[in-house]
């Protein structure tokens, strides 16, 4: 089991404070709106506190200060709230602890069979927001960079599966690194290969738009006010350059491998875009060439988007998923599992105490849905494992 380590490394600069734990959910509140799956009336009993579905309370205050005013220059419209401190929880017993099944992936029985040469392991990697040493460690722990973090995993297949900055200290020492371990392994055999999450899409819109205005969907918005709600950091802005927005401009939305669908939302959006991965994955890019701030808000809004595979709801979530697009089990990032599991603990959390207690991903939605964000944002864990899982 890794744990990532939660201090900066020597030589690394200076040890960094994470922000709040429920403020890590700095979010416009569509993102909580009901999967569209979700079965009609109260979750189950068992299910604490209620989904926002059938929340009725009103929502709490926003931490103060942290909705820019440049956010919404005609002031925010009403209920809107970027803290959501209701969040919804499945019972702790819908998750199952998570560990490397000694079955064969399909793809390497195909390839015996054929008398090819079989692949290399597959491993995924959860959010990683910048938290650069933690990513390294983890990595080394699984054997597949050195101690100077070059690629020694041979054929190995990696797939990162978004989110890269914002909220920790090096968002772009984390690209460059991904940049760099794809080349490394593509001369060794095996590949390195990312998806897009709701947080590149961020900070593309932060620098090709900056303050314009888009039609948020609750209000008027700004990619840049919106970044700098959900963490962004100014040393990462400074650092960017063209080539990492073309490299994230280009990157997947989905992929299924060795029938696992991995995808970084734990949403059913991804729907909307086509039928197959292929139209999916064109929907996407052709959305950002297309350079129009109004859609690239629109396809942000709904890659943030979470909660469709847990409650009642959620089965048929994942079997519609895929069912549309192939596999036997939807890979995800992007919702923490602490916030899944409970084990959020309480929102002075950047003390140190309450840490969430992450040994893995977890399992849910019968089987169907396994999450990998571990939660390093609020000091859990930054998950590599390898796939299949049992």
């Amino acid at each position: 089991m890794v744990e990532g380590s939660m201090t900066q490394g020597a030589g690394r600069g200076p040890e960094v404070e994470r922000t709040a734990t429920l403020r890590d959910f700095r979010v416009p509140a569509y993102v909580h709106e009901p999967a569209p799956h979700a079965a009609a009336g109260p979750p189950p009993a068992a299910v604490a506190p209620p989904s926002p579905v059938a929340h009725t309370e009103p929502p709490a205050e926003p931490h103060p200060g942290s909705v820019p005013p440049e956010a919404f220059p005609d002031g925010p419209p009403d209920g809107y709230t970027p803290t959501e401190r209701d969040l919804p929880v499945i019972r702790r017993g819908d998750t199952l602890q998570l560990t490397p099944s000694a079955t064969a992936a399909p793809a390497a029985a195909e390839a015996q069979a054929a008398g090819q040469p079989a692949p290399g392991p597959l491993y995924v990697v959860g959010d990683v927001h910048g938290y650069l040493d933690e990513l390294l460690d983890a990595l080394r722990d699984q054997g597949i960079v050195d101690g100077n973090g070059n690629w020694s995993a041979g054929n190995t297949r990696l797939w990162f599966l978004g989110d890269f900055t914002d909220r920790g200290p090096d968002g772009i020492g984390v690209i460059e690194l991904v940049m760099r371990l794809s080349a490394e392994a593509a001369a060794a055999g095996g590949y390195c290969k990312a998806l897009l999450g709701n947080h590149e899409l961020l900070l593309l819109g932060a620098k090709r738009y900056g303050d314009t205005p888009v039609n948020s969907g609750a209000g008027t918005a700004t990619f840049q006010a919106a970044w700098l709600l959900n963490g962004g950091q100014k040393a990462d802005m400074e650092r960017l350059q063209d080539h990492h927005l073309q490299w994230m401009a280009r990157l997947a939305a989905m992929e299924e491998v060795d029938g696992h669908l991995l995808l970084h939302s734990d949403t059913t959006a991804y729907l909307e875009f086509g039928d197959s991965i292929q139209e999916v994955n064109d929907t996407v890019r052709e959305t950002l060439t297309r350079n129009d701030p109004d859609e690239v808000w629109d396809l942000f809004r709904k890659f943030t988007k979470r909660f469709a595979f847990r409650d009642s709801g959620g089965v048929q979530a994942a079997r519609e998923l895929l069912d549309a697009y192939g596999g036997t089990r939807v890979v995800h990032g992007h919702s923490p599992i602490p916030y899944l599991t409970g084990e959020a603990g309480a929102e002075d959390g950047e003390s140190g105490h309450g840490r969430p207690l992450i040994e893995g991903p977890h399992i849910y939605a019968d089987g169907l849905a396994v999450a990998m964000d571990g939660g390093v944002t609020m000091a859990g864990t930054l998950l590599v494992r390898r796939l299949p899982l049992s």
